[in-house]
């Protein structure tokens, strides 16, 4: 049975991720809110800055250049996590054959089913990566961009903030969930 399981390790591997895929591409469908602002929008913003003086502009402009800092600093953040996510997967798949090796042993079988607990679990990580990035879109449609624009723009930083948290939990939640070590 040993051999079995490590010659075929990969296709096992492999089915895993694709069980998790298919979850994935079937939610991506439901989430359908984007973090796009609307051209009305825009439009009333415009129309609300159009009423500031000088001062008020230059101190707006002088704020949304240090949203733009935190919120690129919090993007590359983000894009860590993910492609940090992805070499976990590559790091995984490549150690499939020594937990895998395990399940011929009664002793030891317990690391080869927690290692697939954690294979499914690294997997699905991905499912709740793709929920926070749906909540994070209907929160940040929710903000009105009309009336406080300074309130606004430090809302849509608090969000993303929030999105960075949530998305350092995902893996936790997943192993918890599963009941992977």
């Amino acid at each position: 049975m040993a051999v079995t399981l490590i010659s075929n390790c990969f296709n096992i591997v492999m089915a895993v991720f694709d069980v998790c895929q298919n979850v994935i591409s079937r939610s991506g469908g439901i989430i359908g809110a984007s973090t796009a602002v609307s051209d009305s929008a825009i439009a009333a913003m415009e129309g609300t800055l159009s009423t500031y003086g000088v001062g008020t502009l230059l101190g707006i402009y002088l704020m949304s250049f240090v949203i733009q800092l935190t919120l690129w600093i919090l993007s590359i953040v983000i894009f860590v996590i993910v492609y940090g996510r992805m070499i976990e997967i590559y790091l995984m798949t490549s150690l499939a054959p020594i937990p895998l090796s395990t399940f011929g042993n009664r002793e030891q079988s317990q690391t080869g089913q927690n290692y697939l607990r954690s294979l499914f679990a690294l997997g699905f990580q991905g499912f709740l990566i793709i929920i926070c990035v749906g909540i994070y879109a209907v929160l940040i449609q929710s903000i009105s961009f009309t009336s406080d624009i300074v309130g606004s723009l430090w809302g849509v930083v608090g969000y993303t903030v929030l999105l960075v948290f949530t998305l350092f939990k995902t893996g936790g939640l997943a192993r918890s969930v599963l009941n992977a070590h």
